[in-house]
């Protein structure tokens, strides 16, 4: 039961609960870091980063946090983190640090990682606050992935995801680490308008428009499957009646 209520925590945060997806939380990196893949796979990790440190810092202290002065601690904390991932970054990934800028010091009133401390890891144990921090944080992180792919991919004429990333080949102490998830097409034609920051928003509504169809859709489905058990099991009662 444990093991089911931690994995469900974890699935649930990144799918039916995701944060950019369906609560529309942390629009303004998604918006600012998409242009290329590379900078929004930076920030997907460094915020599960200080999501994670955060929320099992709030929840181990969270019977010694005053309920007056909650909010207040919860931001020192998180700034704290937000402080030593900056360090880290601009002391080892410097190019990464770079192009994300002042982005980088907004997480710490990212409504996301607030959010979680207050509604979850303020209320639950450590180990339930790990999962809901991965969870949200790689939900996070594939949600980013994907406006990038398509922000990058139809505004630079090509989708390539088999590249070598920067700030892990720094990590690796200059060894190329190339990542071949995925090697698309390339052609002449390219949305310049997609990597302008108009373009984060048009790509958002996007991929917003298609999720919201497909959850309109298994709706519909399950209407339909509802009513055809109704009329199945009348047909079936009153097939009785007659006998």
């Amino acid at each position: 039961m444990a093991s089911n209520k931690k994995s469900s925590i974890l699935v649930n945060a990144i799918t039916s609960e995701n944060a950019l997806f369906v609560s529309l939380l942390g629009l303004c990196p998604a918006l600012a870091v998409t242009k290329s893949i590379e900078s929004a796979f930076g920030m997907g990790i460094l915020f599960t980063v200080v999501l994670l440190g955060s929320n099992i810092l709030i929840s181990s202290l969270r019977k010694l946090i005053p309920d007056a002065v909650r909010i207040p601690c919860y931001i020192v904390i998180i700034a704290t983190f937000v402080t030593l991932v900056k360090m880290f970054a601009n002391a080892f990934l410097p190019e990464l640090y770079s192009t994300l800028g002042v982005f980088l010091s907004l997480l710490v009133v990212n409504c996301v990682i607030l959010g979680r401390a207050e509604a979850f890891a303020s209320k639950n144990t450590v180990v339930d606050s790990i999962f809901d921090a991965l969870g949200n944080g790689i939900g996070f992180t594939l949600a980013i992935l994907l406006i990038a792919f398509l922000r990058e991919g139809l505004g630079a004429g090509q989708i390539v995801f088999g590249r070598t990333f920067t700030f892990l080949t720094a990590l690796n102490g200059g060894n190329e680490i190339i990542i071949p998830l995925l090697k698309g097409p390339s052609w002449d034609y390219s949305l310049f308008l997609l990597v302008n920051p108009a373009g984060g928003f048009i790509v958002l509504g996007l991929v917003l428009a298609v999720l919201a169809a497909i959850k309109n859709a298994k709706a519909n489905k399950k209407k339909v499957d509802e009513k055809l058990a109704k009329l199945a099991a009348t047909a079936a009662s009153k097939g009785g009646e007659a006998k």
